[in-house]
């Protein structure tokens, strides 16, 4: 992510290369219809009158744009403020219509992911399902589009990338000319080396793990790579594409005929994105995503685990019912989920338990230890426990976001934050009806999600055009001539009053950060020795262990494969600062809180916001805004659009200042890294780890915790820096705009009343659209009180 990034409202940017640019084609009514086919009627109508508001607003704000072209396309200096308007139009007609909502389905192999995106898709078969440990081997992206066929591409890694991960491979690989027996036996245990050894094999064939980095350079591969590195799938039905996509994302293993071109090519896969045509059930702008549990070897792949993580708005941890009541990886997934919710974009969690329908009656029966009621029957033995699964880690789930985020998020109001799901009973019902699978309720959830989204949308596109136009029609109104100069220097010397207020309470609302940083600092130093040595401990001492530990060292100190837990020694020895610093942070980015309880930022930001729009509006009615009330309504807008993507831009920034701990360690360790991993030879595990701790008392000792502090706070102070600076830039932007005989901003432009009338009528029904809304909520809710209870299930459920 830039640096440095353009937000609504900033300095207008040079108008020529924006001038000409043709604004993006609106969608045919066929294809905009086919969005709604996954939502019932009552939410149907709710999207369309969206949908609707949304289009005429983008065809008004496509009018205006063509009308200021043809005025000014002939002249040889444009005034500052008609490039402002027509760069703002431009900016909000090509605004995505919205940006896709992604649900990561996080969990351990074998946990059911595929499965139960085959199963909220409706397609039985389309991602590959088997009953062994693993299955699917990279990330893999569903959603839904406006496409006639099935599609899937999948992305290989560029050729750097690979020549980057075959030189780690090699490296891992290099050892001792003669290793004694007993290194001999440990090195054909070590999961590292059998999954280099079989990534070589299958891409060069056998004999392949004995080359050197340069020889395999020159080796060709068995598979055939497409220059584009992506390849392209389509079929007519989900079946036939999921037969062509099977052997790009099942995991390869050892007795594979390994004959396939696509089973060659495998170990270059990092992603692939499957789009159904017009699904009635997974509405357009929602992608689901199956996330491998920890990562990657390659340090592309594994970047791209990470980015797909914090992009993701929605995580659902996913774990099988025999493995959901602990162990670390269930814990890890779930530790990992709740870092996302400090550092990205994630605002939900929950745990989805899968394979609910397994269950043994009779030890049932035997360790039942709740109710008075007696168990007649499977499936009732099956709905109990799911029932005691939800009211149990329900709680445990609360309590742990309780410990690590501010007590004030909405997900710690959530009333549900655990599913038990059944996807082999969705599609059998021997036991449970469709209901009571809980696969419904996720797409439920899908389909409010998108739907609430949609709304929040429309309504500030809506406000923002509205408030753009006002100033548009306003270049040609006569009235707006007169000098003002008073009321607008008035409101210059409270803007800058009120930024450096917004200065202070940054400042107190990142001082909360101070304490936690030096108490985390002070337990990190007590146990580092601790959690290093626990990372570096496995149960059968270093046999099949010392080429992990080398590939620990190769990628400075972090090691994730498919069948073993992440390893990670820079996140583990900064734990206890994060302990410290968690709920603080968490607090600091919180989005609720007031300005009075001096820790959270935005609604400091909000306060300013707040305080300059009461200030115009004061203003306003004392100078008889008559004809400029036009004025006011701008300002307040446009005040609206830079502080929201000023948000942004603080979310940005988010996931550096929560790594900069861990990236901090990494750096100063790095040296110890490399040294280790040049070790070979005898008793090369035990040397590394020696180098290791010694690297690390050493860095410690010279303060490396205090150093990572030192960056975290750094990392806050250019964070303030960045939205003073910001803010300081863009209002006295839109000031000077606003001002109607600045230098050089005047001139009579082509007439857009026409386009402005319409765009207030469109303003006007936002609020009809949501009074709307709120009626129909109402109605389905008064509804589906008065409806008669449900049916008994059907006998043979009972038997």
């Amino acid at each position: 992510m830039a640096e440095t990034e353009d937000f609504l409202g900033q300095e207008p940017h040079p108008v020529d290369d924006d001038l000409l640019k043709e604004p993006m084609k609106k969608r045919r009514r066929s294809d905009r219809d086919q969005r709604f086919r996954a939502f019932p009627s009552v939410e149907q109508s709710a999207l369309k009158e969206y949908e609707r508001l949304e289009s005429r607003t983008r065809r008004v704000l496509s009018n205006t744009y063509q009308k200021l072209i043809q005025s000014v396309f002939l002249d040889d200096s444009i005034p500052n403020g008609v490039k402002y308007l027509i760069n703002r139009l431009l900016a909000l007609i090509e605004k995505p219509s919205l940006d896709p909502i992604y649900i990561g389905l996080f969990g351990s192999t074998g946990a059911g992911k595929s499965s139960l995106i085959n199963a909220i898709i409706q397609q039985d078969m389309l991602l590959p399902v088997s009953g062994e440990s693993i299955c699917t081997s990279c990330i893999v992206q569903v959603s839904s589009g406006c496409c006639e066929q099935y599609e899937a591409k999948i992305h290989l890694l560029s050729d750097q990338e690979w020549k980057e991960e075959l030189k780690n491979l090699t490296r891992l690989l290099h050892r001792a000319e003669e290793p004694s027996g007993e290194e001999e036996d440990a090195w054909g245990r070590d999961d590292a080396v059998e999954e280099a050894v079989w990534k070589l094999q299958l891409f060069y064939g056998n004999g392949a793990e004995g080359k050197n980095y340069e020889e395999l350079l020159r080796a060709k591969p068995k598979g055939k790579i497409p220059a584009s590195r992506v390849i392209t799938l389509k079929a007519e039905e989900a079946g036939e594409l999921s037969v062509k996509l099977d052997p790009y994302i099942r995991t390869q293993r050892r007795g594979w005929d390994g004959e396939s071109a696509e089973t060659h090519i495998w170990p270059l896969i990092k992603l692939v994105e499957v789009t159904l045509p017009k699904s009635e059930l997974i509405p357009e702008g929602v992608v689901l995503v199956d996330i491998p549990g920890t990562g990657d070897f390659n340090s592309k792949r594994d970047e791209m685990w990470k980015k797909t993580i914090d992009k993701c708005s929605v995580i659902w941890v996913i774990s099988d019912i025999e493995r959901v009541s602990g162990g670390r990886a269930h814990e890890d997934l779930l530790n990992e989920s709740i870092k996302a919710c400090q550092r990205g974009f994630c605002r939900d969690v929950a745990l989805v338990v899968t394979k609910t329908d397994k269950l043994h009656l009779p030890e049932y029966l035997r360790e039942r230890k709740v109710g008075n009621q007696a168990i007649q029957s499977q499936r009732e033995a099956v709905l109990e426990r799911n029932t005691m699964i939800k009211l149990q880690r329900n709680k445990m789930l609360k309590e742990k976001l309780k410990s690590k985020l501010p007590a004030d998020l909405k997900i710690l109001e959530a009333s549900e934050l655990v599913y038990t799901v059944s996807a082999q009973e969705y599609w059998q019902q021997g036991l449970l009806a469709e209901e009571e699978t809980e696969i419904p309720k996720l797409r439920e959830y899908i389909r409010r999600r998108l739907l609430d989204k949609k709304r929040r949308m429309v309504t500030t596109y809506v406000t923002e055009a509205f408030g753009l136009l006002l100033l548009t029609d306003s270049f040609n109104c006569a009235e707006n001539l007169q000098n003002e100069y008073s009321h607008m220097s008035v409101l210059r010397r409270f803007v800058e009053e009120k930024i450096q207020l917004l200065e202070r309470s940054i400042d107190q609302c990142f001082a909360h950060i101070e304490r936690p940083l030096q108490e985390g600092v002070r337990d990190a130093r007590t146990a580092y020795r601790r959690l290093l040595g626990a990372c570096l401990v496995r149960s059968k001492g270093n046999q099949g262990f010392h080429q992990t530990l080398k590939a620990v060292c190769l990628k400075n100190g972090i090691y994730a494969s498919r069948t073993l837990a992440r390893i990670d020694l820079n996140e583990a020895i900064t734990q206890p600062i994060y302990d410290r610093v968690d709920p603080v942070f968490g607090g600091i980015f919180s989005r609720s809180g007031k300005p009075t309880d001096g820790l959270a930022l935005m609604p400091h930001i909000d306060a300013f916001k707040h305080s300059l729009q009461e200030k115009m509006t004061e203003i306003g009615i004392r100078n008889g805004w008559k004809y400029d009330s036009y004025k006011r309504s701008f300002l307040i807008q446009e005040i609206s659009a830079i502080l929201g993507g000023l948000e942004g831009h603080i979310l940005r920034k988010r996931r550096r200042i929560y790594e900069s701990l861990t990236t901090s360690v990494q750096s100063d360790l790095k040296p110890c890294y490399e040294e280790a991993a040049q070790i070979t030879g005898k008793k090369a595990c035990e040397r590394m780890k020696d180098v290791i701790r010694r690297g690390v008392d050493r860095q410690v000792a010279e303060g490396m915790f205090e150093r990572a502090q030192q960056r975290m706070q750094h990392q806050f102070q250019q964070l303030k820096n960045g939205i003073t600076e910001k803010v300081k830039g863009s209002i006295a932007t839109m000031l000077t705009l606003a001002s109607s005989q600045g230098d050089g901003l005047y001139k009579e432009l082509a007439d857009v009343k026409s386009e402005y009338k319409e765009m207030e009528k469109l303003h006007r029904s936002l609020r009809e659209v949501a009074e709307n809304a709120v009626l129909r909520r109402g109605m389905q809710d008064f509804l589906l009180r008065m409806s008669p209870s449900k049916a008994p299930p059907p006998s043979r459920f009972n038997s």
